[in-house]
């Protein structure tokens, strides 16, 4: 048993007695060892989480294929899952405007095997000239210019480019558009955003140095996913930094960036393994 033959499976109910039971049942009838295994029950929403990581036992009798057995389980609790092979990389598209601080991140990642994952585009409203930190080749580049005139237009063609490359998540690695509520509501739990703790105050440009000014004593990121409320949708992943009177606007910044990598990062991997789940306008990360 090897952790590239493993499953994962993600599921979300209503909580009733039994659901563990006749989850690891089905695994065991089946032939299967299961190799992780978290839960939890919400007392607020009623729901029940789980994710389990489970393999096929070599010398194991043949039994009755999971993935029936789940489907079988899934319509009789009115149940939602996903169920796929732990090691397959999911397809993964970038967007970026000037910044490329996520993006090169990402890709670094990616490209030294931290993130199972393929590039399946890169996506920018500006061209690769403004992206000179980060290392595009052999990369599917779109540039997408956006102006006042032709968001609609621009916006619809990357529709056409999410259709015609199929990526299981779009991560906007500092894209500064704003995205239209059709768009958002299409990539539900599918599109991971980053943005600075700040909001909803200093809100516009130079959000660090409007808090320099204000004297903030911790700056952080948030990622989370997009919904049409814009920077609300559920958290995935935060962190903080504290910071002095002796920062600089620009020592602010710098952190800033830090901070937006990692937690970014974070986010990413989640995602990729299968640890976040849905939960109303929450999220439940195992």
């Amino acid at each position: 048993m090897s952790s590239d033959q493993s499953l994962v499976l993600s599921l979300s109910c209503w909580d009733q007695p039994g659901i563990v039971s006749a989850v690891a049942g089905l695994l065991y009838a089946a032939g299967c060892n299961i190799v992780e295994a978290q839960q939890y029950s919400d007392p607020e929403t009623g729901l029940f989480f789980m994710r389990v990581v489970f393999a096929h036992l070599g010398d194991a009798p043949s039994g009755k294929e999971p993935a029936g057995a789940i489907a079988e389980l899934a319509g009789r609790l009115a149940m939602t899952y996903t169920l796929r092979p732990l090691s397959l990389p999911k397809r993964v598209m970038l967007l970026v405007s000037k910044f490329d601080h996520c993006l090169a991140d990402l890709l670094n990642r990616w490209r030294i095997g931290e993130f199972p994952m393929d590039v399946v585009a890169v996506g920018s409203n500006h061209g690769q000239e403004h992206l000179a930190s980060t290392d595009l080749k052999g990369l599917p580049f779109f540039h997408l210019p956006v102006s006042g005139d032709n968001k609609a237009q621009q916006e619809a063609k990357l529709v056409e480019l999410i259709e015609r490359t199929a990526p299981d998540l779009i991560v906007l690695a500092r894209y500064m558009q704003i995205l239209s509520d059709g768009f958002t509501a299409r990539l539900a739990g599918r599109c991971i955003n980053i943005h600075h703790s700040f909001l909803p105050g200093f809100k516009g440009a130079k959000p660090y140095h409007q808090a320099h000014l204000r004297g903030v004593k911790l700056i952080g990121a948030t990622a989370h996913y997009v919904t049409s409320d814009l920077d609300e949708g559920p958290i995935i992943e935060q962190d903080v930094e504290r910071i002095s009177h002796q920062d600089t606007p620009a020592d602010l910044v710098r952190k800033g960036r830090e901070i937006e990598r990692r937690v970014l990062a974070r986010a990413v991997r989640l995602h990729l393994e299968d640890r976040v789940i849905l939960n109303g306008n929450k999220t439940v990360v195992f």
